[in-house]
C-alpha cells in the first residue's frame, strides 16, 4: 500500500523538492538552523503556507525537526546539496512538468513544439550547426553542472592508461574530456560538438592549463564526418538522446574514424539497469516530451555496436548505475 501511495503522490513530492530548490530553503538551513517565524518572514510566506512545507519536507527527509519550531537540514536535503547538479535538474524540470500536464495528450501527439524541445535546441532543429550561444548556453550549463560526477564514474569504470589521443563526440563544454586528461596527464583530447558549444570547450580547455594537449571542432555529428586518428572516442550520455537510426549513423562514422584497435566508450543510464529499472520509466518519458531519443538496454547498445563493425563489447561495472552504464568495445586492428 506504501508503494502505491508513492505513486500517486509522486507529483505532489516532487513540487515540494522545487519548492525548497526556488526558495533556497536548503540552502538557508545548511548554514545554520532556524525557527519557523525566522523563516516565514526571510523567504516571504505566510506562516500557515510554509508550516505546511516544512512538515512535507521534514516527512521527504529534506529537512529536520530540531526541537520547539527549530528546524535543521536533513539527510535527503545535504545529500541534495552535495550535489548542486541534482538542483539544478530538479529546477529545469518545470518545463518537463508542463509537458506532462496531460501526459496521454502528449503520448498521442506528433513529436514537435514542446517546452522540453525548445530547452534542448538541437531536438528536431534541421540545421543544429546554426545554433548560436544563446540556443544553447542553458542546457551547456546544465550538463557541465553534472558532468563530473559523470567523469568520476566513467574514468573509475574505464581507466585510459594506454591511450594517446581521445575524441569526446558530443562532449560539450569539454569537461569530461578535461576530467580526463587532469587524471591521465600525457592524453591528448578533443571535442566535437556543435560550434557554439565546442567553443565554450576552447575557453575552458585555454583557462585550465591544458591548451596545448587539447582541441575542439565544430560540427554536427549528426551529418558531418568526425576527425580521424583517434585511439578512442567517446560518447558519454549522447546515444539516448537521438533516434536508432541517427544512433546507428553516429556508430558507423565512429567506426570510419577511429584508429585501427581503436576502443569506443559508450556511458549513458541504460534501461534494464538491475536495482535501477526506474531509469527507464524516467528517459522513456522525459525523451518523448523532448522530442527524440530513447532509453536502450546494454544488450540493445551491444547489438548497435555489433551492427556498426565494433567487437569485444563489455559491460563495465560503476558504483552508482542509476547514474551511467559504461560500454566499450574495440574496432578490428585493420581496416
Amino acid at each position: 500500500m506504501r508503494a502505491l501511495f508513492d505513486l500517486c503522490s509522486g507529483f505532489i513530492y516532487s513540487q515540494v523538492l522545487l519548492a525548497c530548490i526556488r526558495l533556497g530553503l536548503l540552502e538557508r538551513l545548511a548554514e545554520s538552523p532556524s525557527d519557523a517565524g525566522e523563516l516565514a518572514a526571510a523567504l516571504d510566506l505566510p506562516r500557515a503556507s510554509l508550516d505546511r512545507l516544512l512538515e512535507a519536507a521534514q516527512a521527504l527527509r529534506l529537512i529536520e525537526a530540531r526541537g520547539g519550531d527549530t528546524y535543521g537540514l536533513g539527510s535527503l536535503g545535504a545529500a541534495l546539496l552535495g550535489n548542486p547538479a541534482v538542483g539544478r535538474m530538479i529546477e529545469h524540470h518545470s518545463a518537463l512538468y508542463a509537458d506532462l500536464s496531460d501526459p496521454v495528450e502528449l503520448m498521442r501527439a506528433e513529436p514537435g513544439n514542446t517546452h522540453l524541445g525548445r530547452y534542448w535546441a538541437y531536438s528536431g532543429n534541421e540545421r543544429p550547426d546554426r545554433l548560436t550561444g544563446a540556443d544553447t548556453d542553458t542546457y551547456s550549463d546544465l550538463m557541465a553542472a553534472s558532468q563530473d560526477l559523470i567523469a568520476e564514474q566513467v574514468l573509475a569504470a574505464y581507466p585510459l592508461r594506454g591511450h594517446r589521443r581521445l575524441l569526446d563526440v558530443g562532449g560539450g563544454a569539454g569537461a569530461f574530456a578535461l576530467a580526463a586528461m587532469r587524471r591521465y596527464p600525457s592524453l591528448e583530447a578533443c571535442v566535437f560538438d556543435l560550434p557554439s558549444v565546442s567553443e565554450r570547450a576552447r575557453e575552458l580547455f585555454a583557462g585550465s592549463g591544458v591548451a596545448e594537449r587539447s582541441s575542439v571542432q565544430g560540427g554536427d555529428f549528426t551529418s558531418d564526418p568526425l576527425p580521424g586518428g583517434f585511439d578512442l572516442v567517446s560518447l558519454v550520455r549522447i546515444l539516448h538522446d537521438h533516434n536508432d537510426d541517427v544512433v546507428r549513423e553516429l556508430l558507423r562514422s565512429v567506426r570510419a574514424a577511429i584508429a585501427p584497435g581503436g576502443v569506443i566508450l559508450v556511458a549513458e543510464p541504460m534501461r534494464e539497469t538491475p536495482g535501477a529499472e526506474t531509469v527507464g520509466a524516467y528517459f522513456g518519458f522525459y525523451l518523448m516530451a523532448m522530442g527524440q531519443g530513447r532509453p536502450r538496454s546494454a544488450r540493445e547498445l551491444a547489438s548497435m555496436l555489433g551492427e556498426a563493425g565494433f567487437s569485444s563489447v563489455s559491460l563495465r561495472r560503476t558504483s552508482a548505475p542509476l547514474l551511467t552504464r559504461v560500454l566499450v568495445a574495440r574496432a578490428p586492428d585493420r581496416r
